[in-house]
């Protein structure tokens, strides 16, 4: 039947072919996961490009249920890349950052004049304890090591320094 569609673009034919085929392609479609009316559509949409593509299907090649079918398979998942990819989630590094507003900008510098402030308004030996905790990462038993302190010590100093520092900062968000 196809090669009498491509041969004389036979309308009888292709009815015939339409009927047959159709209804299958349908059922093949929402086995796949298209509801109704997208099956529905591919199914038309498939046929339709039987119908104009007919001159280029080779019996040699495959048989006509696989080439109809494999028509009918590609513009699905041709449909299920675009969605895909109009529907992606940007991924959060893609994304520009937000504008930081001038009273941000002012209140994070404000903030971090007042913590400076407050970090040299420590003792030496404290702020050096802290310092080494927060902003090197260290372990405090590696700060122990380092500073040549016994451990108890580092603790003690690192719980005064964190202290004053609240008491400070204490109204700080």
């Amino acid at each position: 039947m196809i090669v009498a569609v491509a041969s004389s673009r036979d309308r009888e034919a292709f009815a015939r072919l339409f009927a047959h085929f159709a209804p299958r392609l349908k059922a093949f479609l929402m086995r796949s996961g298209a509801d109704a009316v997208t099956a529905e559509d591919f199914a038309q949409e498939a046929m339709l490009i039987v119908w104009h593509k007919a001159a280029f299907y080779n019996p040699e090649r495959a048989a006509a249920s696989s080439w109809i079918f494999t028509i009918a398979r590609n513009l699905r998942i041709d449909a299920l890349r675009r969605n895909r990819l109009a529907f992606r989630e940007p991924d959060p590094s893609e994304l520009p950052d937000d504008p930081i507003l001038p009273d941000a900008a002012f209140d994070e510098s404000e903030n971090a004049r007042r913590v400076n402030e407050a970090l040299s308004a420590l003792p030496e030996e404290q702020r050096k304890v802290l310092q080494l905790s927060y902003f090197h990462d260290l372990a405090h038993g590696e700060i122990s090591r380092r500073l040549g302190l016994p451990l108890g010590t580092v603790k003690s100093r690192l719980r005064l320094a964190v202290a004053r520092l609240r008491e400070t900062l204490g109204d700080m968000q």
